[in-house]
This record gives C-alpha cells, structure tokens and sequence, in this order.
C-alpha cells in the first residue's frame, strides 16, 4: 500500500478519494453561480453591498474597460490593491476577456515592484492611489488605472470623509491620495465601458493568474496557475468541507488577494459556494469584531497570529462568535492550545491546511473529524498523491516514520514559473513531481512537519531543525517567541543562534537557555548565541521570516566586528601618537640635557679661567707687595733717623688727640 492509500484511511466521513475536474473557467463559474443566487448578497465592504447580479454586471462593465484600454487574451493585468469590491471586479473582468491577472503586494517596496515587473511585463496596470507614488518606473507605453479605495464605501462613510474635521481628514488620508496626472480614474472608466457580451475565451489549461513566492535564493518567482489549477483547488477545499451550504454561508476575506491562500480559498471558494464575502482592506480587530456584529461569520480563515488577536480582542466584551461553525488555519503551525481556546470561544470546529503557492495553494489538510491531530501538517486533500523522499535521491522514498522531503502531484499543482524555465526545473522531481522544500515525518498516520529544508541549520556536520529548536525554547518561562536560525562559524559550518522575545521584566541568560533546552535537545542542536529582540520580523500574514531574523543577526554583528575593529585601529592609532610624543619627550629632554651640559661646561670652564685668573692677580699683588716690602726695609736700613722721626710725629699725634 502506498503513502496516500495509507493516510486517506483517516479521511472524515463523507470525503471522497477523488474529485471531479472540473471543466468551467473561474468567469464562467461565477456567472453560473450569480443565475442561481442573483439576489443574494456576493461582496460585503463595510455594509455597502453588491449582489451576485450586481456582480456579474461589473465584471463585464471591468472587462469592458480593459478591452477599451487594448487589453486582449493572454496579456497581463497587474494589480496593485487591498481587499475591495473593485479589485474582485477587476480580477474577474481580467479573465472574462481570457487575460491574466498578475497580483503584489500594495505595501511592497517600489524596487520590488519594479522587479516583479520586469518578469512578467503587464502592460496595463490597475492600482490604489496609495500605491501609485511607487509606480513611477512604468514607462509612457503603460496604462495605468487609478482606484481610490473610498468610492467602495457606503455613501454615509463617503460623506463623513469629506467633513472638515481633522479625524476626517487623516482617515482620509489613509484611504486614498490625488490621482496623478499620468493615470486614469478607473472609476470613470467603469462608468463610461460598454459591458462586455462576449464568452471566455479561455481553455482550462490556459493560465489565469500570476502570484509570487519567494524561492530559495530569495527572489520572487511568478507562480503561474490555471484556470484548471486554480478551479480544482477550489473544489477540492469544498469537498474536505462537506458541511458548507450552498448559498447561506458567510466568507470572511481578510487574507490578502495578492497570497494564494486567501486569492483561492477566502475568495474563489467563497464564490463557488455562492457565499456572501465580507471583504477587509487589512486585518484590524475591532473592523473584524464591528463586521461580526452586523455580519456573522459563518467560515473564517486565518492565521494563527490573527486567531490570537482576535480571542484577545473579544475577551470581555458582548461579540458573540458562535456562528464561525468552521475555521481554517494555515501558512504556519498552530499550536493546541490556541486552536482549543478557538473552539471553546466559538463552539466550533478548527483544521489546518498546509500548502504553498504552487499548488494553489492546498496540498494536505487536517480532516474534520475528532480523528485530527493537533499540530500535523495533516493527510492529502483528494485527487492529491503524497511521497516522502531522501532529499538528495528524490527517486527514493524514506523508510516509514523517517525524515524526508515531502513531494507532491494533483490537477491543483502548478506547471512552472513564469518565463523562469529553470526555476521550474529545480522545483519539480525527473518524474514530474512537486518538491515541497519541506522536511516531515509520518506519525500515527498524520504528516509532521520536520522543518524546512532550505532553512536547515549545519552545525558540526549534524542537521539540526529550527522548529525543534524553537519548539524546545518557546516553553521556557519569560520567552514569549522564538525564532532558530543558523550564523556562519568557520570550519564548524554554523551556530544555532536563538533569537527570543521575552515577556515584560523576564531575563533569560545563555546558560539557562541550554540548561532548559538541553532536555528535549542534543548537545549539537543546543543554542550557542542567544539575541533578545522587541519583536520578530514577520510576513504580513504573520508568518516569523527566518531569513529577516538572520539577516538583522549577521548584520548586528558586523556592525559591532566594525566597532570592535574601529575602537581596536583607534586604540593602535592613540598607542602610535602617544610613542611619538614619548620620543619627541624624550628627545627634547636629550637636547635640553646636552645644551644644559654644555652651558655648564661653559660655565665651569669660564669659573676657572676667573679662578686662575683672580689667583694669578693675586699672586701677581703677592708679589708685588712682598718686593715693596722687601724694599721698605731696605731703605729703612739706609736712613734710620728719618725713620725715627716719623714714628715720634705719629706719636705726637695720637697724644694729642687723647
């Protein structure tokens, strides 16, 4: 028995093995389901409504307008909007005329953009008026079409907006921005086409949409899926889902058409099942709670981030969520305990859905059931055949309970990207299956998710998962979040580097990370870098960016290598001026010395020749004196009386005087 016969064994009752293909286009599906439920409410937009007559007249009124702007089948239609009534007209009159829809992101960067532009080559453009200031590139030859956001509003909104109030103003300027000279009103455009009569003129294999992922080398690629593609994603998400009804459900549609998960299943299934879609420009709590109010949900889809928010959000007041009788949660895990306190809230029933773009995105669900297990990527959608694989021998398929590449085929599975035909040729297996990137394991007859194979750590030669990384940190008291990533470190391959969100006044140190990790963790896997951060960057669709959460890593630590470099060429460079200030010090100290020896050298030669000089006079006086002496008493010798007489006379005088 095969993997697929093997998990479709916990299929819930009433789920068929198989579906039928379908065989109608997306416009000609919608234009069945609007005969059917012509009066019934199609698109809600903050209570302003158009009904599913209503509806099919503005697609045509859309296809109208773009035929009149030389849109013809097979060109590209991009568009640049939120959730709003005019980007479901504007998707729906693209591919009535047999065109393809191109989706982005209107918050995305214009480089971005730009990018994506570049690869698919639309050369007609319908975009918000928020949006357009990053569409500047487009070039003379491009049409370019100009929503504003506030003519989808109820008229009492409209009126309120144009109120000379500073609230009214800002709001305002939220909503939308003067049209520029180089586009065109699209809300005249409408109002001025001539309806567009005739069929679709595309086959089910022709291309209806362009959505982009991200790959392994982190460039967008432009997914291109099917009428076929995309129809038979639908269908198989109405038959996990037996319990819907036909005209009398209610769509919440807060996940953004430009994503897979929200374009296919929030509204194309919506309108296959002649729901009544409550549209949300954004995820906001009190909009998502007000619309509950006035518009119960029947079926939400989210993701768990949004779950978390919105049983925040409710707790303690008087909304009441018990008509969301169905939810589905994707694009990342969903822990137990949150899918529990869901269905407490709402007395209903929460499964999973795991997918990703190229396969429109659906592959593997959670089956509703009591059987579902919590945490499990889930068993095969219908129509849809599973193997798991050696990731680097996809021909061979792992040992049961094994760690593999999880690969997949089924008529919702995409044929390749858009103009990238090597990029193509990576994504699929020899054989033509899709390789999913994702690492799992069968248990208990349900697919565990393992961990992403491009976002697998090498550290010392083992592989070591981020998600049991983060799984094992996320349950240490403080943390609050956690994301696992691997940074270069040499010879060693990488570090397990723990990124972590801490609760208000917690502290969490490496060693009591590892001491707390180390019981569900080996050695090898145990964090060796811990950085706290406020918050973790995430996709808008709250999905935690591994990528992002390395890139600021590695980038935090080049700047402080930079600083440590800089303070170090700093310190050398103080260290060589205060060298040359000691060696001219010293130096000058030599110099000064030498001049002081050699002035007192002078000095002592100069007292010297003084010395000499001074007893040579002094000798010289000796000398004289001794001679006069000498003289004197010779004379004395000679004349004795006059001698006498002197000696009386000085005698004579001294007595005299007493």
């Amino acid at each position: 028995m095969d993997l697929t016969t093997k998990l479709r064994e916990l299929y819930a009752p009433g789920v068929a093995y198989n579906i039928a293909i379908p065989d109608r286009s997306i416009p000609d599906m919608v234009l069945e389901v609007a005969s059917r439920y012509p009066r019934r409410t199609a698109i809600d937009f903050f209570a302003c409504q158009l009904t599913y007559e209503e509806l099919a007249q503005e697609m045509r009124l859309a296809a109208g307008a773009l035929h009149q702007a030389g849109v013809r089948p097979g060109d590209r239609v991009a568009l640049v909007m939120p959730n709003c009534p005019q980007h479901a007209v504007a998707v729906l009159g693209t591919m009535l005329l047999g065109a393809v829809v191109v989706e982005h992101n209107p918050l995305a960067p214009a480089g971005e953009l730009e990018g994506e532009y570049e690869r698919h080559g639309a050369r007609v453009t319908i975009a918000w008026s928020k949006s357009l200031e990053k569409l500047t590139f487009l070039g003379r030859g491009h049409t370019t079409f100009c929503m504003d956001l506030t003519t989808a509003l109820p008229a009492a909104s409209r009126m309120a907006l144009k109120l000379p109030l500073k609230a009214a103003r800002e709001k305002r300027e939220q909503l939308s921005s003067p049209r520029p000279s180089w586009a065109r009103s699209w809300t005249r455009a409408m109002r001025t086409a001539t309806p567009w009569r005739g069929a679709c003129p595309s086959a089910m294999e022709d291309v209806a949409l362009l959505i982009h992922t991200g790959g392994t080398t982190g460039v967008p690629k432009a997914a291109a899926l099917t009428h076929a593609n995309l129809m038979a994603n639908v269908e198989e998400s109405i038959a996990w889902v037996p319990v819907l009804h036909e005209g009398a459900e209610v769509f919440y549609c807060i996940l953004p058409l430009f994503h897979a998960f929200g374009f296919t299943i929030g509204f194309l299934a919506g309108l296959r099942m002649g729901a009544t879609i409550a549209m949300f420009p954004k995820f906001d709590t009190a909009l998502v709670l007000a619309a509950q109010r006035r518009l119960p949900c029947t079926f939400f889809l989210g993701v768990p981030p949004m779950y978390e928010r919105l049983l925040a959000a409710a707790e303690g007041t008087n909304v009441d969520l018990s008509s969301i009788h169905f939810s589905l949660s994707g694009a990342m895990p969903l822990s137990a305990p949150l899918a529990d306190q869901w269905e407490q809230a709402t007395g209903g029933l929460m499964i999973e859905g795991y997918g990703m773009t190229e396969a429109s995105p659906i592959i593997l669900g959670s089956p509703l059931a009591s059987s579902r297990a919590r945490g499990a990527l889930g068993i095969p959608f219908p129509s849809t055949q599973v193997r798991i694989v050696d990731p680097e021998n996809p021909s061979r398929e792992v040992a049961d309970g094994e760690v593999g590449e999880l690969i997949a085929r089924g008529p919702q599975v995409f044929s390749g990207y858009w103009n990238q035909d090597e990029e193509t040729a990576e994504v699929f297996t020899e054989d033509g299956w899709l390789r999913t990137g994702d690492l799992v394991q069968v248990r208990d007859g349900f697919i565990y998710m393992a961990d992403r194979r491009k976002e697998m750590i090498n550290s010392s030669g083992f592989n070591v998962y981020p998600t049991q990384v983060e799984n094992a940190v996320r349950s240490m008291p403080g943390v609050l979040d956690v994301a696992a990533v691997g940074v270069p470190a040499g010879e060693s391959g990488e570090d397990v580097v723990a990124a972590v969100v801490l609760e208000a006044g917690a502290s969490v140190t490496l060693a009591d990370l590892r001491k707390w990790a180390e019981k569900s963790l080996a050695h090898y896997a145990l964090p060796r870098q811990i950085v706290v951060m406020t918050e973790l960057p995430r996709s808008q669709l709250g999905k935690v960016m591994r990528k992002k959460v390395r890139e600021q890593i590695m980038g935090a630590q080049a700047a402080a290598t930079d600083a440590v470099a800089g303070a170090r060429e700093a310190v050398a460079g103080a260290r060589g001026a205060v060298s040359e200030a000691m060696a001219e010090a010293r130096e000058s100290m030599s110099e000064k010395v030498a001049e002081a020896r050699e002035a007192a050298s002078e000095a002592v030669a100069g007292a010297r020749g003084a010395v000499s000089d001074a007893v040579a006079g002094a000798r010289e006086s000796m000398s004289e004196a001794v001679a006069g002496v000498r003289g004197a008493m010779r004379d004395e010798q000679a004349h004795p009386a006059t001698n006498a007489q002197v000696d009386s006379s000085d005698t004579a005088e001294q007595t005299s005087e007493h």
